[in-house]
């Protein structure tokens, strides 16, 4: 069975961290380029960061650039997302998923407050 499932969110203050984990069942990341989505409530879908074509191709929204950070480990089949700085507006539910997006895990619920 095909399965992305993430993982660490939680509630942060402002400036604070988080590190989310997507773990892949059933495909292999090292064939697949992955993102991560996020949608805060009221907004659309937006698209945070991408790492295509196997890992060569990475790309942040303006919104998080120098400030979140996507890699992939193949061996374990997971994909992360380290966020530092956290705003009040990164407050969101976060999803993994392919590049082509045919693929999505349930996502993982970020908020950022005081």
């Amino acid at each position: 069975e095909v399965q992305l499932v993430e993982s660490g969110g939680g509630l942060v203050q402002p400036g604070g961290s988080l590190t989310l984990s997507c773990t892949a069942s059933g495909f292999p990341f090292s064939t697949n380029g992955m993102r991560w989505h996020r949608q805060a409530p009221g907004k659309g879908l937006e698209r945070v960061a991408s790492i295509c074509t196997a890992g060569h191709m990475i790309e942040y929204a303006d919104s998080v650039q120098g400030r979140f950070t996507v890699s992939i480990d193949n061996a374990k089949n997971t994909l992360y997302l380290q966020m530092n700085s956290l705003k009040t507006e990164d407050t969101a539910m976060y999803y993994c998923a392919t590049c082509s997006g045919d693929r999505w895990g349930q996502g993982t619920q970020v908020t950022v407050s005081s």
